[in-house]
């Protein structure tokens, strides 16, 4: 995108704040937001909000580095860990309180949400599987080694599929703010 993603506006706030309104609104409390480039334009932006924020320094590092990161943070008696990622902006608070309803019932499983069909983000990883968060290579590979684990969340939340890859998925998400 050639800039932060978590800084682009859609409507009246950045995309981060779209994220994390939505993981507060769902009643999250224990939320760490894991920055790297621009950290300190992004911690202005989400200034104010019930979260505390790590910077992962490493510039090499994909997702799975960061979530590790994270984890450190986590409370050890916690049930489990929803990754949110911040380029899913639209992904609603009653999706993410479905997630973690499905988890309360299925506390061993990973929940991935669906639309038509299709997964998406963001995913909670149950207790069970944070270690192997920390060894493995990518978030995939846990899902892949969890496969008899998943449990696919149908949404109706076109949200948990819309990520901010290109300029062309910003644009639609910004036509929602129009």
């Amino acid at each position: 995108m050639g800039r932060s993603k978590q800084l682009l506006p859609l409507g009246p706030k950045p995309v981060i704040r779209h994220c994390l309104d939505s993981v507060i609104a769902a009643g999250i409390t224990d939320i760490v937001v894991v920055l790297g480039a621009g950290s300190e334009e992004i911690k202005a932006a989400i200034s104010g909000l019930p979260v505390r924020t790590m910077i992962n320094g490493d510039p090499a590092s994909d997702m799975a580095g960061s979530v590790r990161l994270g984890l450190r943070q986590v409370a050890p008696d916690s049930s489990g860990v929803l990754v949110c990622l911040s380029d899913h902006p639209l992904v609603s608070p009653a999706t993410i309180s479905a997630i973690v309803h499905a988890h309360h019932a299925f506390t061993a499983h990973v929940i991935i949400p669906a639309y038509h069909g299709r997964r998406g983000h963001p995913t909670l990883f149950p207790r069970e599987v944070i270690g192997d968060i920390v060894r493995s290579a990518t978030l995939r590979d846990v899902i892949t080694a969890h496969a008899d684990t998943v449990r696919t969340l149908e949404v109706d939340d076109e949200g948990v599929v819309q990520d901010l890859d290109t300029p062309e998925d910003y644009e639609r998400a910004r036509g929602r703010f129009s």
